[in-house]
């Protein structure tokens, strides 16, 4: 990447304006949210959508948090995301390894039923996925949640990984299986430290997906107890009208995780999309 403290001041300026036009973009929509939060409703409806309230109002935080039981809602949240988080990791490297070095007849074709699952849609696998859980008696349960969004992240895993352990030399696999070394030895203490990166790019893909997923979760459990933050933050919308105050307030606190996320571990997050992107 060039560096832009090298060239001609104007070409500075552009790069600069350029940035801080994107940042202003993304930060925005953030800040407008936060604001529109501490609005009523009626405030909302019969203010312009730019100006600041009249009246700060932070009884919507207290009020939505308490109507949609945000708190049981954002503890499963929390659950779901990190078991899925290091199943998949954990899984998708193991499977990476093992497609891209041990060598085998059937390595091809299981590959392929891995990577196929990238081009299925969640819409198409709803109704057969309702049925199969239902059928083993999941429903409803914590594991029939979680089994499915642990499978639904594998196949980017599996793919990403593998495309990434390819670039480790083979010999390193090789003077371990002479020294004696079993796979998941070479695995655990030669490989698994090397994917570091590829292994942040599979996270960061796996929380956004699972931390914001709705559509699943609704039909996969019908308790309160089992269900997630999404859910409880669309209790504010309806089909006629919407409690646009406790709706914002409910988004941001949905919002603040992603955004501590971010703020701990936006170097990582860097460096693993870069690597994972050059070496996939």
């Amino acid at each position: 990447m060039a560096d832009v403290r090298k060239g001609p001041v104007w070409a500075k300026i552009i790069i600069y304006l350029v940035m801080g036009v994107f940042t202003v973009l993304a930060i925005y929509p953030l800040m407008w949210l936060v604001i529109q939060s501490f609005k009523t409703t009626q405030e909302y409806m019969t203010s312009s959508k730019l100006a600041l309230p009249k009246l700060w109002f932070p009884g919507n935080y207290p009020y939505a948090w308490k109507m949609a039981k945000l708190g049981t809602l954002l503890l499963n949240s929390i659950f779901y995301t990190v078991i899925t988080v290091l199943s998949v990791i954990v899984l998708g490297s193991m499977a990476g390894f093992a497609f891209a070095k041990i060598k085998s007849k059937a390595t091809p074709a299981l590959h392929g039923m891995f990577i196929i699952g990238i081009l299925l849609t969640l819409q198409s696998i709803m109704v057969p996925l309702f049925l199969m859980v239902n059928a083993v008696g999941l429903y409803n349960t914590r594991v029939g949640v979680l089994i499915p969004y642990i499978g639904l992240g594998l196949p980017m895993a599996v793919y990403l990984a593998t495309e990434f352990i390819k670039s480790i030399p083979d010999a390193l696999v090789e003077s371990a299986r002479i020294d004696g070394a079993k796979y998941l030895q070479i695995f655990a203490g030669i490989v698994l430290p090397m994917i570091a990166p590829v292994a942040m790019t599979i996270g960061i893909l796996t929380f956004t997906g699972t931390w914001n997923e709705f559509m699943l979760i609704n039909i996969l459990a019908s308790s309160d107890s089992i269900k997630s933050l999404p859910v409880g933050i669309n209790r504010f919308a309806g089909a006629l009208a919407s409690d646009y105050g406790k709706q914002f307030s409910a988004l941001v606190m949905g919002m603040i995780p992603m955004v501590l996320f971010y703020l701990v571990f936006r170097k990582q997050i860097t460096k693993g999309v870069a690597a994972g992107a050059v070496k996939g």
